[in-house]
């Protein structure tokens, strides 16, 4: 069966510390740093823990308010895109959680430091006022800002103060062109610049955004892995590219899957620019439209295997990774040159 919805929560998280997320700024971080907000495990709970300013928690939690205001965090998206929805999750947080929360959007050039990004930034609402339950995963979709420039900041506020576990920014990164020397080979499928992983045919141990996440996989939970197949066939998964271009080489990385790497891979290309971003059945079931660029080829077990002499070098907006029959793939890197250079 097809791992794969509409719903914005299947969207890469834009702010996760894996994706090179932080936090920079909060005016309150008394009982739990604000670093918390985007670790990329779940939220824990240590029982009996305290520490000398009360019980240890993992989020971001602000001291009990005796004025007028709210409390709020600056953030700094490691993937700028387009914020689909988020989810304002307060696992644990059950006599402390935020009555409300709101968060607004930024564009920001350049890296300034935190004091004048939160001085000077001009900040839209994406998430107007909103009731949170405690121990829960609050999700809301966003609006989007009416411009298209691609968010690079949010400032998340919570009404009046209390504790947030994790704070999850589901959306879709941008190819920015001016980001990049004309002529230069750059991964167009990794998701720092845009790429998405659309979808997959399992995902069943390991998720397929990891695919393309930024440097190597840390462990063997942080790639692709499909469930053990027991029948014909073979899985697969389908790669945006974060724009159009032309393919030089491939990198397929089966690191720390040392007694579940497939057995091979094979990877092929097409070129659908009129494809929309929802319509990826219409990929899934495309025939006669993709290209081999590597052919049906031996893998070996935590190794790094690099493709450069490839079947075929034509535009492509869209790659398609199969491995045979099952197992894990860490990464894929697809090295080329942007169409627009």
């Amino acid at each position: 069966m097809t791992e794969h919805t509409t719903e914005f929560t299947d969207l890469i998280d834009l702010a996760s510390e894996r994706a090179g997320g932080a936090v920079l700024l909060a005016n309150d971080e008394f009982f739990a740093p604000k670093e918390g907000l985007i670790k990329s495990t779940p939220a824990e709970w240590r029982e009996g823990e305290y520490t000398e300013r009360g019980k240890w928690m993992d989020g971001w939690e602000t001291r009990r308010r005796r004025t007028p205001g709210y409390d709020w965090c600056i953030l700094r998206l490691g993937i700028p895109g387009i914020v689909r929805g988020v989810v304002v999750d307060t696992s644990f947080y059950r006599g402390n959680y935020p009555e409300s929360c709101s968060i607004e959007a930024a564009t920001v050039d350049g890296m300034p430091d935190p004091d004048t990004i939160a001085q000077t930034a001009q900040w839209t609402e994406i998430l107007p006022r909103s009731p949170l339950e405690g121990d829960s995963r609050n999700a809301f979709a966003a609006h989007a800002p009416p411009n298209a420039r691609p968010v690079t900041h949010l400032r998340l506020n919570i009404y009046p103060d209390g504790g947030v576990a994790r704070l999850r920014v589901h959306g879709e990164g941008m190819f920015d062109a001016a980001r990049h020397h004309p002529g230069s080979e750059i991964d167009l499928a990794a998701a720092e610049i845009g790429g998405q992983v659309l979808l997959c045919s399992d995902m069943f141990f390991g998720n397929r955004h990891h695919l393309i996440m930024p440097g190597r996989s840390t462990h063997m939970g942080n790639g692709w892995e499909t469930r053990r197949r027991r029948g014909p066939g073979h899985d697969w998964t389908i790669v945006k590219l974060a724009t159009r271009g032309t393919l030089h080489r491939v990198e397929i990385d089966t690191d720390h899957y040392k007694g579940n790497a497939p057995g091979r891979c094979m990877v092929e290309i097409c070129d659908a620019p009129s494809v929309a971003n929802g319509d990826v059945s219409a990929l899934a079931a495309r025939v006669g439209g993709w290209r081999v660029i590597v052919h049906e080829t031996a893998l070996q077990p935590h190794a790094r295997h690099r493709f450069t002499d490839l079947a075929h070098h034509a535009p492509a907006t869209h790659a398609r990774l199969n491995i045979y029959p099952d197992g894990g793939i860490a990464r894929m890197r697809l090295y080329g040159i942007p169409e627009s250079a």
